[in-house]
């Protein structure tokens, strides 16, 4: 069941994130947002649930790769902004390394918080 509901959840991202917001896209990116995010959280009206969403890559080049879809990404103040082929969203970027994307499908509010992956003595961690 948790498996179902996390296909589900991901396909809903998915497309709901993909109907979000297109914009222009600049092709490099700060250091600072670039890199490995893990989905650590999410949320469905409110219900928290295990996250099994593929992970976020965001490269210095100003390109994003998330489950096989492709493209190119934009820093906007505070918001990630991802433009694909395929996946176009924004996120908002939040304390601690978080990007939260948020989005309404039949159940209401969705939310999908990513961490990013930090390379550190050898190990990897969040945060």
């Amino acid at each position: 069941m948790q498996s179902r509901i996390g296909n589900v959840l991901t396909l809903a991202c998915g497309l709901a994130a993909g109907t979000l917001l297109a914009g222009s896209v600049a092709r490099a990116q700060s250091t600072e947002v670039a890199g490995e995010y893990e989905c650590t959280q999410s949320r469905v009206a409110g219900k928290e649930m295990p996250c099994k969403a593929a992970p976020l890559s965001l490269k210095t080049d100003g390109h994003f790769e998330l489950q096989g879809r492709e493209g190119e990404y934009l820093v906007n103040g505070s918001w990630v902004v991802l433009n694909g082929t395929i996946l176009k969203s924004r996120a908002k970027i939040e304390a601690g390394h978080k990007i939260v994307f948020r989005f309404y499908n039949k159940k209401g509010l969705c939310e999908m918080i990513y961490e990013r992956r930090v390379a550190e003595l050898g190990k990897t961690n969040l945060g």
